[in-house]
C-alpha cells in the first residue's frame, strides 16, 4: 500500500501519466498495488475520477497480469472474485490480462452487481481500438496490413539498435595513465595488438537483453562486437574469469597479464535483478537489497588488477543504481552499459574504438548507499531523487562523460520577468573544444523560490546535439511558465508561485556552466 500525499502524487506519481493521457495515449495499465487504501485496478480515485473524469482519457484500461486476483486473495479489500470483477468494471478496467473478468463477469450481472449498460460501456473503448487497428476491415486496407516479414528485423532496426545502444551507454571513468597525455579511450586499435575480453557477461545474452524480450536472427555479444572490430592481425582471447558465487576462484589472470589491454564485462543479468519470478537467482526474489556488485565480479576485478600491469577497461551490466567504488580504484576507464539490447556488442565496440563517442546520461541518481536515502516502505519524496537529495552522491543524475569537451555561452538568456502564460525562453551557443566528434546533452534545471517542500533543483528541458570538433553550434531552449506551477495542499489545485527562478544549464544535475536568474509575477 503506498501512501503518497496529494502533493507528491501530482508533482512526482502522476505527473508522466497526466502528460502521457492528455496526450492522446490508447492505453494505461493499472498495477497490482494500492495506492493511499485503493487497489489500482479497481480503485476510482486513480482509474475514474482522475484519469477519465479529470484528464479526459478515453483509450482502455489493462490491468497487470493476475492483478485482479490480488485484490480478494491478497490486498482481501473485497471478499471474492465475482465482486472484484464488479468493482473493476465500474472503474473503469476494459481489459484483464486473466480470466477473471471473462469468468466472472455474467455472474457479477447475474448477481445484479452490473448492469449490461456497464458491460457495454467497459467494451467500447477495446472495440474501438480493433477498429482503428483494422482488425474488422474485410478488404484488409487498414494502416497496418500492409506490414510484412520485412517490416521485422530489417536493416534500418539493426541501425536504430545500435545507434540506440551507443547513445544509452554511460562513460563513468576515463583516466589518463602514468606518462600519457590523454585518457585512455577511445581505443588507439595500432597500439594493441593483444586484447583480452573477460566476464561473466562478456558472451551472455541475458545480460544483452534484460527481460520481457523477444529473440532476434543474430543478438551479437559484447566479445561478438569486440572481436569484429579487430582487425585480423590482432589478438583476441576471452575467459569467463568468474561466476556469481565464487570468490576465491578466477580464469584468465595470466592470459590478461600477457595481452596488452583487457577488457572485462561484469555486473548484473535478470536472473539476478528485476521482477519477482523472473530473477529466480537474486538473493531478495528481484528487489535488490543494496547497490552492491556481485562478490565475486569485485573479488574478480582487484584480482585482475594485481594481477596486470596493463590498462584495464570494465564494462557492467545493469538495469539500476550500482556502487561503482568497489571497483573503480582500479579500472582505467568504466562504461555502464545497461541492458543495450540485440546490438549491444557493436555499440559497444564503437565506443571502445573511438567511432562514436560516448553520450549516454544517467536517468537517475548513484547515491553512495541505500542508508542515505528513507525507508523503502515511504513513499514521501523527501530526500529522494536528485529533486529532494542533498547528500554527496557517487554520481549525480544526468552525469556522463564525453570523449571531447564543451563550451556554453549565452547568445540570448531569458528574459527578466515572466507573466503565466509566457514561456521562458532562451538560446545557447555549444562550443566542441576538443578533439573528436561528438554530441552534449544540454540540461536546463530550474531552482525554485525558498518556499516549503519545493524541489531543490528540477530538470525541466533538455536537447541533444551533434557537434563537429571545433565547431559551434546554436540550440533554443523553451520552458512553460505554466510547467513551473507546483501543488498547493491547502487549495488543491495547481498554483504559479510568484518570486525568483534560477535556470542552471550544464551536462548534469550538479554541473553549472551558465546560470540566469528571472522573476515570476
Amino acid at each position: 500500500n503506498a501512501v503518497a500525499d496529494e502533493k507528491d502524487m501530482r508533482e512526482t506519481y502522476l505527473y508522466a501519466f497526466e502528460k502521457l493521457a492528455k496526450g492522446g495515449v490508447a492505453s494505461v495499465m493499472c498495477a497490482y498495488n494500492r495506492v493511499n487504501g485503493e487497489p489500482c485496478c479497481t480503485g476510482n480515485t486513480l482509474l475514474k475520477k482522475t484519469l477519465r473524469h479529470e484528464w479526459g482519457f478515453n483509450g482502455y484500461v489493462v490491468t497487470d497480469c493476475w492483478a485482479l486476483q490480488d485484490i480478494y486473495t491478497d490486498h482481501k479489500t473485497l471478499p471474492n472474485s465475482v465482486e472484484v470483477a464488479a468493482a473493476a468494471i465500474k472503474a473503469g478496467v476494459n481489459v484483464d490480462c486473466s480470466n477473471l473478468l471473462q469468468d466472472d463477469v455474467l455472474k457479477a450481472i447475474d448477481q445484479g452487481l452490473l448492469t449490461k449498460a456497464d458491460l457495454d460501456t467497459a467494451l467500447a473503448p477495446a472495440l474501438h481500438t480493433l477498429l482503428k487497428l483494422g482488425l474488422f476491415d474485410k478488404n484488409k486496407k487498414g494502416p497496418y496490413d500492409s506490414y510484412g516479414a520485412d517490416s521485422i528485423s530489417n536493416p534500418y532496426h539493426t541501425a536504430l539498435a545500435r545507434r540506440m545502444a551507443s547513445q544509452s551507454m554511460v562513460l563513468l571513468k576515463n583516466a589518463i595513465l602514468k606518462g600519457k597525455a590523454k585518457p585512455l579511450l577511445p581505443l588507439e586499435k595500432s597500439k594493441y595488438k593483444a586484447l583480452m575480453v573477460l566476464g561473466p557477461n562478456a558472451a551472455s545474452i541475458d545480460a544483452l537483453l534484460g527481460n520481457y524480450h523477444g529473440v532476434s536472427a543474430k543478438a551479437v555479444n559484447y566479445l561478438e562486437g569486440i572481436t569484429a572490430a579487430m582487425d585480423a592481425g590482432t589478438r583476441v582471447e576471452y575467459d569467463m574469469g568468474c561466476d556469481f558465487t565464487d570468490t576465491t576462484r578466477f580464469g584468465g589472470i595470466w592470459a590478461a597479464s600477457n595481452a596488452d589491454i583487457s577488457i572485462a564485462v561484469i555486473g548484473f543479468t535478470p536472473v539476478y535483478e528485476g521482477e519477482e519470478g523472473d530473477a529466480f537467482l537474486a538473493a531478495g526474489k528481484g528487489d535488490r537489497a543494496n547497490m552492491e556488485l556481485p562478490a565475486p565480479h569485485i573479488a574478480f576485478i582487484r584480482k585482475l588488477r594485481s594481477g596486470t600491469k596493463t590498462p584495464l577497461v570494465v564494462v557492467v551490466t545493469g538495469g539500476s543504481a550500482v556502487d561503482i567504488s568497489s571497483i573503480e580504484p582500479y579500472a582505467d576507464a568504466i562504461i555502464y552499459a545497461w541492458y543495450a539490447g540485440e546490438q549491444g556488442g557493436n555499440a559497444l565496440a564503437d565506443i571502445l574504438f573511438g567511432n562514436t563517442s560516448p553520450s549516454g546520461r544517467l536517468p537517475l541518481t548513484f547515491y553512495n548507499s541505500f542508508n542515505d536515502l528513507p525507508n523503502y516502505n515511504s513513499y514521501a519524496m523527501a530526500g529522494r531523487t536528485y529533486r529532494y537529495f542533498d547528500k554527496p552522491v557517487m554520481y549525480p543524475f544526468g552525469f556522463g562523460l564525453s570523449y571531447t569537451t564543451f563550451n556554453y555561452q549565452w547568445a540570448s538568456p531569458p528574459q527578466a520577468s515572466h507573466g503565466p502564460n509566457d514561456t521562458v525562453s532562451l538560446q545557447v551557443k555549444i562550443a566542441n573544444t576538443g578533439q573528436y566528434d561528438a554530441a552534449e546533452v544540454v540540461q536546463a534545471y530550474i531552482t525554485y523560490p525558498a518556499i516549503n517542500r519545493m524541489p531543490i533543483k528540477e530538470l525541466k528541458t533538455f536537447r541533444r546535439i551533434d557537434i563537429k570538433k571545433g565547431k559551434t553550434s546554436a540550440i533554443v531552449l523553451q520552458i512553460p511558465v505554466s510547467e513551473l506551477k507546483k501543488w498547493d495542499l491547502t487549495e488543491k489545485k495547481w498554483k504559479l508561485y510568484s518570486g525568483n527562478y534560477t535556470i542552471t544549464l550544464g551536462g548534469n544535475s550538479m554541473d553549472r556552466k551558465l546560470e540566469h536568474t528571472f522573476t515570476i509575477r
